[in-house]
């Protein structure tokens, strides 16, 4: 069984910056692509940052030049740092990664969330 666990969140006034972190545990064999997203409430989900493999990397706009994504492959764990926070990034962060397991089967994982709040 493969899970995905987020941690880092909390509150942090305008200008601040958080680090978020994904652990990925469990029967994994491989993971390709991870990705964070967001969601704010009364808004849908969005892509923020993906790193392949490799450790290719790509930003959305909204994001670019203030997080940054990176990963650790040794230990399956996928990062967003984030710099000059602004209210509107207010919005619950998840991770997703493309898992294969030791029985080579491949799937999707997302992780439960972490509240990030930008206020003063």
């Amino acid at each position: 069984q493969v899970q995905l666990v987020e941690s880092g969140g909390g509150l942090v006034q305008p200008g601040g910056s958080l680090r978020l972190s994904c652990a990925a545990s469990g029967s994994i064999f491989s993971i390709d692509l991870m990705s964070w997203y967001r969601q704010a409430p009364g808004n849908q989900r969005e892509l923020v940052a993906t790193i392949t493999s490799g450790g290719n990397t790509n930003h959305a706009d909204f994001v670019k030049g203030r997080f940054a994504i990176s990963r650790d492959n040794a230990k399956n764990t996928v990062y967003l740092q984030m710099n000059s926070l602004k209210p509107e990034d207010t919005a619950v962060y998840y991770c997703k990664a493309g898992i294969t397991d030791y029985e080579r089967r491949w799937s999707l994982y997302w992780g439960q969330g972490t509240q990030v709040t930008v206020s003063s």
